[in-house]
């Protein structure tokens, strides 16, 4: 708190981010200060401070007396992201505390304003209903769709091949799901999909419209599983119907699918049986040659290729791991990686296994940046392993998706530049601008991250340290890059709700944006 030698009045030393406190001090030797107001900014009874020239943030009275106040400590070092309704609590709780203190001294302090706002949604509400995934709930509804119709019309009589067939028709299902699902054949439809719509002659509408059929496979995948089980209890209710026609074994087996829902470790004993049982003398004929004729056995063989080919990949490397701060951690390891690409490492080849963005430069090395959120990314910090589990086979997300346009605006939040980072470094076919916002960039990230955003050019760059500059309105500050910019598209890496935020500005603006989906 300093007093204001031109008036006499104390303004309150105050957080904009949560954990930074800002205050009023000409000498701007603290770099979490700001200097003292002009008469220019004077607005009657108002003071503004220089970030509250954005929509993000509320105005100041000048009050008489305001006393010192706390600094609550941040949950997470990108909580740029967090919704902006805890801003104002923030700004409440400063403003409880200026009125405990005058009215402890007797001087009567008139309430600022009243929060309005509604009620916190949870993060599950913006991701299914907020976040508009129309293009994710349309795929899902046609594969239902289309299923339920030829369940009916096989339950009615006017599908014969499919009443006759029912258990192809679920490892049909299960194939689509697993295919939508498989790293090694998305990375080639990706590739496909750059290599033949990536180029100036094809329209922009028919790239979004790429964009947002791949990044909503997903909806495929939920719809063909809930249809997968469909059919199965289909085909399990004609199977007890026939009783004389098929064997205790294969209805044990089926059935115990059905409930236990392992249908990648049980799926093959069934199929077998099914294809192998002869009704009229009830044994089994394992012969091969009489299998491999059923489109049964090649379905189910192609699901568990697909299935075992990520963990060919899997092997055991070196790393080394840094750490700029306690919120993140910096994992290295040899050999340069195409821009967009993501990659998964596990502490065991048969544990779990996480996701992160990569950051390479196309050459020597890559790395992930990983926040500590969890207890498996915390521990990369406390307790830095010299190996690691990887899969060497790295797979294709929205950010490969860059490749497709000539001209993109990427906006990220936090530790989410990581997905980026390699398009600054390496060269690619978009030309692409960023936009990364975070707090304590260098403190939190470290200096070697921060150098490699300096090294693109700065004039396609726009970098909003929060802990120095306050929290921005980062839905406005990315509408108005695009424009300025002049870009096809924008993506965004964020969590639920500042991807919604953004997304939907875009979306007023008449600019395609594109952000994670969250249907993992």
């Amino acid at each position: 708190m300093e007093e204001m030698e031109s008036t006499g009045i104390k303004i309150a030393r105050f957080s904009s981010c949560r954990g930074v406190a800002f205050e009023i001090n000409p000498n701007k030797s603290n770099p979490f200060a700001i200097g003292s107001p002009t008469k220019q900014e004077r607005i009657g009874a108002w003071l503004w401070l220089p970030w509250t020239r954005t929509n993000s943030f509320k105005v100041l009275p000048q009050p008489q007396t305001i006393s010192p106040t706390r600094s609550r400590t941040s949950s997470h070092f990108c909580d740029i992201d967090i919704d902006a309704s805890d801003v104002e609590v923030e700004f409440i709780a400063e403003v409880q505390d200026v009125e405990k203190a005058d009215k402890a001294n007797g001087v009567k302090v008139q309430k600022l304003f009243q929060k309005t706002d509604a009620p916190r949604r949870s993060r599950l509400s913006i991701i299914l209903i907020d976040q508009g995934l129309t293009f994710y709930k349309g795929l899902f509804v046609v594969c239902m769709a289309l299923n339920i119709v030829a369940l009916a019309l096989s339950a009615v009589g006017n599908f014969p091949y499919a009443k006759k067939r029912a258990t192809l028709f679920s490892i049909g299902n299960i194939l689509a799901l697993t295919l939508c699902r498989s790293e090694a054949f998305l990375r080639v439809i990706f590739w496909l999909a750059v290599k033949t719509l990536g180029r100036p002659c094809v329209s922009l509408g028919i790239k979004t419209a790429t964009t947002s059929f791949l990044q909503s496979v997903g909806g495929i995948h939920s719809g063909c599983g809930v249809s997968s089980i469909a059919w199965l209890v289909y085909s399990s209710v004609l199977t007890l119907r026939n009783k004389d026609k098929t064997s205790p074994e294969i209805i044990v087996v089926a059935f115990t699918i059905l409930s236990l829902l392992l249908l990648s470790s049980l799926v093959w004993l069934f199929i077998l049986l099914s294809l192998s049982y002869e009704p009229n003398s009830h044994t089994y004929d394992f012969t091969m040659s009489k299998v491999v004729k059923k489109q049964e056995w090649w379905f189910t063989l192609a699901i568990t290729i697909i299935i075992i080919i990520p963990w060919l990949s899997v092997r055991k490397v070196k790393v080394s791991v840094s750490a700029p701060s306690n919120h993140a951690s910096i994992i290295k390891f040899e050999g340069g990686v195409q821009a967009g690409l993501l990659g998964r490492i596990s502490p065991s080849p048969l544990s779990e296994w996480h996701a992160f963005g990569i950051i390479s430069d196309g050459k020597k090395e890559h790395m992930m940046l990983a926040g500590a959120v969890g207890d498996y990314t915390k521990s990369l910090i406390s307790t830095p392993p010299k190996h690691l589990w990887v899969r060497t086979m790295h797979f294709a997300g929205l950010p490969y998706l860059v490749n497709l346009y000539q001209r993109v605006l990427l906006v990220a939040t936090g530790s989410g530049i990581c997905v980026f980072l390699s398009f600054l470094l390496q060269p690619s076919k978009a030309d692409v601008c960023l936009v990364w916002v975070a707090k304590d960039i260098e403190l939190n990230f470290g200096k070697e991250i921060r150098e490699l955003v300096n090294k693109y050019p700065k004039e396609k760059v726009i970098v909003h340290d929060t802990a120095i500059c306050g929290r921005p309105n980062v839905a406005e500050m990315s509408v108005n890059a695009a424009i300025r910019w002049n870009v096809e598209v924008v993506i965004v890496t964020s969590n639920p709700e500042g991807s919604r935020d953004v997304l939907r500005a875009c979306k007023r603006a008449n600019i395609p944006a594109f952000g994670p989906i969250w249907d993992s």
